[in-house]
């Protein structure tokens, strides 16, 4: 089942959906000669495929077409996942913005696998709130956020953000050192339990790991532009452990993305430093996806052999790309992964329109302070 991660397929066009998204277009995390409203992307599969089919729903209990009433359905691939981001609002708010809620809502009419979030699920990082505003931010986010995803038996991954836990050091003490115990101690609590196939939680929630559906899932702690010579050694051992090498995809997910997409995100301290050492490490052991949040605007692209997806922002603050004259947007994105044909597709809605990104509107490249990425659709001569 080994295949060339730019060997390409290509199928279908516009697809019309009825309702209040009108003609919908669906995306996918392939790259093609020329931009189509609809592609898809064959995994790269390791020599061995892990034996694991463990799944939070019965295949034969699963819609074909599962989705929101009046939204655009895409087809379900064998797994789903749905990734939201950037979620809070102004610093100590114990509440969400109306987007945010409804899209707590819609999560279980899409039936998904796993849900993941690319962070900043509270709005910390404030030395003037107090330990007690701090606390009632995370109730605040379980009352609106993950009580309901709880209630639905969804599965639910994450990175910390640097709204919910920064790294940022002075003196070598942590600034927010609040923050981080009390993100520690919400995900700690047994009551607040992820529902996740864990492999290495002995650092969670800053850095972990997981296996859904034959996916390895490693989740850093990107909430500074540093990670940790420590961080590194870490993630290089979990990405060369067996349970990854023999599943069927990697996936990774962190707070800051590697290459800046956003207008006032593209300075130093908002993208991860050292990209190309980071991006060569997950290449190295076949990492399919990093997915990131923090600059509040969506941007599905690549760089080398590494997909990135940049998550838009779900809550306050959505921002313009570094390329091009779109109006920011919220967005929450659909991914479907079939196992039989090799595609990965993604679907992402317009949550203030509850439209279909079409993802031919966006910038065909960006090109970061710290390298050109391209959109993901896009097929370039690399070496």
């Amino acid at each position: 089942m080994a295949l060339k991660r730019r060997q390409l397929l290509m199928f279908g066009g516009l697809a019309v959906g009825a309702g209040l998204g009108g003609a919908a277009l669906s995306g996918s995390w392939g790259r093609q000669n020329a931009p189509i409203a609809t592609t898809a992307s064959p995994l790269q599969s390791p020599t061995a495929i892990a034996k694991n089919t463990s799944t939070n729903s019965p295949t034969a209990l699963r819609s074909q077409k599962p989705a929101p009433k009046g939204l655009f359905a895409p087809t379900r691939g064998d797994v789903r996942i749905v990734v939201i981001s950037d979620l809070n609002s102004a610093y100590g708010s114990t509440d969400y913005i109306d987007q945010v809620k409804q899209a707590i809502k819609f999560l279980p009419d899409w039936e998904p696998d796993l849900v993941l979030c690319g962070g900043d699920m509270v709005a910390g990082q404030d030395t003037d709130l107090s330990d007690a505003e701090i606390k009632a931010m995370w109730q605040g986010f379980d009352k609106h956020i993950a009580a309901p995803m709880r209630k639905a038996k969804l599965s639910f991954g994450f990175t910390i953000g640097n709204h919910d836990g920064s790294g940022s050091l002075y003196n070598g003490k942590y600034t927010f050192d609040r923050d981080r115990k009390a993100v520690s101690t919400y995900w700690q609590d047994p009551k607040h339990d992820p529902n996740l196939n864990f492999i290495d939680r002995s650092n969670f929630p800053f850095n972990y790991t997981f296996q859904q559906n034959d996916i390895f899932f490693l989740a850093w702690d990107a909430s500074t532009a540093t990670i940790s010579d420590q961080q590194l050694q870490w993630v290089e051992k979990s990405l060369a452990s067996e349970v990854a090498k023999n599943s069927k995809l990697r996936i990774a997910i962190g707070h800051l993305p590697l290459y800046a997409v956003a207008r006032g995100r593209e300075t130093g301290g908002n993208y991860l430093n050292d990209a190309e050492r980071l991006r060569t490490l997950l290449e190295k052991y076949n990492v399919h996806t990093y997915v990131s949040g923090h600059h509040h605007a969506y941007y599905p692209a690549y760089k080398g052999k590494l997909e990135l997806l940049n998550a838009g922002v779900l809550g306050d603050g959505p921002r313009r790309l570094l390329s091009g004259d779109l109006a920011p947007s919220r967005t929450i994105t659909v991914i479907d992964i079939s196992w039989t044909t090799n595609d990965v597709i993604y679907t992402t809605y317009d949550m203030d329109t509850l439209k279909v990104v079409d993802q031919t509107t966006l910038p065909p490249y960006i090109d970061a302070p710290n390298g050109r990425i391209n959109r993901r659709d896009l097929k370039v001569n690399v070496s």
